[in-house]
């Protein structure tokens, strides 16, 4: 079956083109069963190898220098945190018209959370930031900069051009001002820390309501520590984002600048996948209105 297309330059995926790949490049693994991964990816095209393996392409030109990045670092970061990660088995190079390095995991047991569906929202807020905490905690020594490394103030024009292409769909007024507050806050002090940069409920998995895995490290690298904190509106309700920003100490200026990095992120990805998406825009949607409605005020 043909993996749907999400971005104009993305190349043609199936079944077959995986069971080829595999064939040519890792013949141990050769004629282990194949199949989609569901959830689709946004970045990544992935398929289950077998019962204990995960084959995962990147999807477009810019993804596919995530590769590197993850068959580097992964195995290096992956002792010293609290849930599981992919650790990388093989990388696969272009052939047979797919034109990209790609990856071989071990397959990660664990369902997508879903917001407004969580079992233990309060324990989940706790196992998130002990996982963001000892993330943070690694040596950045020659660490590379996170996808999402860039101060706030660098999003200003796209975050603004979001705002106002969606104007039908957002509440312009009360974006803006959580914007504004977001850029007013005082800038992290330090150096850099490794950060995941995209911690959404499609990069968690879940065992019995806790965490067991954080997966797609896509975006990881040396930046703000703020930026992990976009889990509290991706994916925890408002009594638990309490839980979550007490564990972490997370000071005023850090939760206003993580606050305006979960708006800054979900506008731009309903303004990207609304018509390619449903899911994804969908969660976009979720989390601006958790951003727009906060108010700080747990119970």
């Amino acid at each position: 079956m043909r993996t749907a297309k999400m971005h104009a330059d993305e190349p043609d995926f199936d079944e077959s083109l995986v069971l080829r790949l595999i064939a040519s490049q890792f013949p141990d693994w050769a004629g282990l069963p194949v199949e989609p991964v569901v959830p689709v990816g946004t970045s990544n095209a992935m398929y289950r190898l077998g019962e204990d393996l995960v084959v995962r392409l990147p999807r477009t030109a810019g993804t596919a220098g995530e590769v590197e990045k993850e068959q580097r670092w992964l195995p290096r970061l992956a002792p010293s945190l609290p849930a599981a990660i992919p650790v990388p088995l093989g990388r696969g190079g272009p052939a047979l018209g797919y034109p990209w390095h790609w990856s071989v995991f071990r397959w990660l047991d664990g369902a997508n959370p879903m917001a407004g569906q969580l079992a233990e929202p309060g324990l989940l807020a706790t196992d998130l930031a002990d996982f963001v905490i000892a993330l943070h905690r690694i040596d950045p020594a020659d660490g590379p900069p996170s996808f999402r490394s860039e101060p706030l103030a660098a999003r200003d024009t796209s975050t603004r051009a979001s705002i106002a292409e969606l104007h039908e769909a957002v509440d312009t007024g009360a974006a803006l001002a959580v914007w504004e507050a977001a850029l007013r806050a005082s800038a992290p002090t330090g150096p850099a820390v490794w950060i995941h940069a995209d911690l959404q409920p499609g990069n968690l998995l879940l065992v019995n309501g806790r965490l067991s895995a954080v997966i797609d490290f896509g975006c990881m690298g040396l930046g703000d520590a703020a930026v992990d904190l976009i889990a509290a509106w991706y994916l925890l309700p408002a009594h638990a984002r309490g839980v979550f920003r007490t564990a972490l100490r997370a000071d005023d200026a850090a939760w206003a600048r993580g606050r305006g990095w979960a708006l800054s992120t979900a506008l731009g990805e309903l303004r990207y996948y609304r018509d390619s998406n449903p899911a994804m825009a969908a969660i976009a949607r979720h989390v601006i209105r958790e951003v727009l409605t906060d108010d700080g005020s747990w119970p």
